[in-house]
Formats: C-alpha cells, structure tokens, sequence
C-alpha cells in the first residue's frame, strides 16, 4: 500500500499502522478506559441526514469562512496535538506546510516538537497556540508572552486535561516519554525498523515549548509527570478571566462540553470555544461533541465563535456540524495518519481529499456556500 492508494481516513489509518511501531500508532489510535465515547464521537454523525437541495445552480462553491478573526480557505483546520515529530521525523513542519497550501489554520502544542517561533517563520497561515494552565502563574504568563512575540493571534487554553486520561492501550506497551516501553513493545519498534533510523538520523526529540521546564533527558521526568506535577488541577473561572484579560487578544477554550460552561466563557470574555472531548481520550463515557453541538449553539452561538472538534473523519461530517451552527471544524487523527504515513505529502493529500469532498458534498447539497448551511438541511433519527 502507498500513499496514493489512501482514499479516506481509513486508508490513511491504514498505512500508518504499517510504517508505525505499535506503541506510537496506538498512541495516536486509542482512547480512554473503554473508548466508548472514541467510538461515539463517529457513530453520533450516523443518527443525523442530509437533505440536498437540488436545481439551485452549483457551478462555484466557496469553502472560505473567518473564525477567530482568521479568514481560512476551508473550514477545516489542523487542531493542536502533541508529539509529532514521534509520528514522522518532520512534524509540525509537514502540518504547516501542508496547512499553508490549502489556506487554512494550524495549532501548535505546549507538547509540541517543533517551536512556536521556528513555525512562524517557515508559514503564513494563521497559527493557534494551545496551552495548559500550570501551577506556576509566572509560567503561564511567561508562555502567552512568547506566543505574542511570535506573533501568534489565536490562543487556545485546554481545559479539559488537568489530570491524563486513562489510556490503557499506552499501559499495556509502556508507551510514555521518555520511552519505558515493555519487552513486547520493544520488539515492535524492533520489527519497524526505519521508525527508528528516522528517529536517530534527524534533530534530536524535543519539546522546546517546554525545554526550560521540563527535562526530556531525565529518566525520572515524564509526560504523565508534567501532568501529574505542573499542571493544575485547582484550575477554575476566575484563573482563566485573568489569562483572558492578559492576553487581550482572540482566546479560546477547548474542551467545553456543557452549554453552561459556553455561557461562563462568554462571560468571562472569549471569543471562541472549541467543543471537544479531547478525541475520547479523557473522561470515558461522556457524551459526543456532535450530541453536545446543537444546545451549545442555541446557547452562545450568536456571541462567541462555536468551533467543533473530535470523530470527524468524512466531509459530511464537517457539513453536518457546519450546519448545526459550528463556525469551523477542527481535526486531529484525520492528519496525524497522513503524516505518519507519508509526512508532508501525506497531510496534504489528507486535506485535498477533504477539500474535494467538501465542494463535492456541497454541491450535491445545492450549496455554493458555508453560510448557506443551515438545521434547514439536517433531519434527525428517532
């Protein structure tokens, strides 16, 4: 199999799974516990239909929409995820590059592996910076100064991982970074070998958001540790108004779930909201971001920019989430194979193959823009 025979997310999963030793590909594949809500954020666009319009003349669509003070192309972005230089060794760089060709966003991780600023340099496309709320408030403070001077506009504060997730499929090979991995997850790295050749040809791993204060090269300091240890769980309303106001720029929440905690953003001064559960790699058991759209919209929609993520994986799951109110959506395993497939060109056929589907759904539906979307064109299952 190779990358032009990847058609779809499954494709993409796919070949991924064949170039990837088993420990990282079932880092980026899993979720928590059972993986029940993994699994729902997918099944929950099966329960809704789209009903197209026809003979309204078609011949252009335009995909373009503005979110967060961003005009993108399409409006699909590439959302933050962590360590990705581990799933191909040109990472976040592949992901930008391949967001820039098709005009559209790109977040950069506090776990990321390429740094905020050497991003800025290399793209044009609007950057989002994803942060989490440490205890240590000069850190905060000192994070959201650096992404302004790098000339970051959007920032996107994480709020549902004050504590990981329970990740069972990590436990079982001994996935963690440093790596502390068991006998059988070794030899799966053993039986991969040009992962590894790749990982020790290029620029060592490191996670220079970070790289002051976290050691990488200690045995004893971890990424469950940096959860465990820096990050604070006493998080609440009033720690994130502050960042609000300090930033004074477009500021984002992502992980809200509950139309009363969209209502507290709005309150305490956000622009945006990503709804989210974290791709159902959190709290096991908790409802779907596609369940949760519709009541959130209804709520701040007209105040605040709804953007949805988790368990997209077709271009009418983007349409239908459009049409329930959402401004932009976000993926995440959706690029993450790709470019653990192929890097660069992997995303990028990731994207034109949405892109296409996009314009092709939406003519079929009788659309020639976003904003025509509407519940108008949905109908849902009893």
């Amino acid at each position: 199999m190779r990358l032009k025979d990847c058609h779809n997310f499954q494709d993409f999963r796919t070949l991924a799974k064949k170039r990837l030793p088993s420990p990282i590909f079932n880092y980026i594949d899993g979720g928590s516990d059972d993986e029940s809500t993994y699994r729902r954020n997918t099944t929950a666009f099966e329960t809704c239909d789209l009903v197209p319009s026809v003979l309204t003349g078609v011949e252009e669509v335009d995909l373009s929409v503005t979110v967060m003070g961003q005009k993108l192309a399409m409006p699909v972005y590439c959302s933050p995820t962590a360590l990705q230089r581990l799933f191909h060794h040109q990472g976040e760089r592949a992901v930008a590059g391949a967001a820039e060709k098709y005009g559209t966003m790109f977040g950069v991780s506090s776990l990321g592996t390429v740094s905020m600023e050497d991003i800025a340099k290399q793209i044009n496309t609007p950057q989002v910076y994803q942060f989490y709320f440490h205890k240590d408030r000069g850190l905060n403070r000192a994070m959201m100064e650096r992404a302004k001077a790098a000339g970051i506009k959007v920032m996107m504060l994480t709020v549902d991982s004050i504590t990981g997730g329970n990740r069972e499929r990590d436990l079982r090979t001994g996935f963690s970074i440093p790596f502390r991995l068991t006998l059988a997850g070794m030899l799966q790295f053993a039986l991969k070998p040009m992962w590894g050749i790749n990982y020790v040809t290029h620029e060592k791993f490191r996670l220079p958001q970070l790289d002051e204060h976290i050691n990488m090269g200690s045995s004893a300091t971890s990424i469950g540790d940096y959860f465990t240890n820096m990050l604070d769980p006493s998080m609440n309303w009033d720690d994130v108004a502050e960042m609000v106001k300090f930033w004074d720029g477009e500021f984002c929440l992502k992980g809200v779930m509950s139309r009363e905690d969209a209502r507290k953003a709005v309150e305490i001064g956000c622009t945006g909201i990503v709804i989210s559960n974290h791709g159902g790699r959190q709290l096991d058991g908790s409802r779907s971001s596609f369940d949760q759209l519709a009541e959130i919209v209804d709520e701040v929609g007209n105040e605040i920019d709804v953007i949805f993520d988790s368990g997209i994986q077709r271009g009418t799951h983007v349409l239908k989430a459009l049409s329930l109110g959402a401004k932009a959506v976000g993926i995440g395993r959706m690029y993450l194979y790709p470019l653990a497939a192929a890097g660069q060109p992997g995303v990028e056929r990731a994207l034109g193959l949405m892109r296409a589907e996009l314009e092709r759904d939406m003519k079929l539906m009788g659309k020639t823009s976003i904003q025509q979307l509407s519940r108008e064109n949905l109908r849902f299952r009893l």
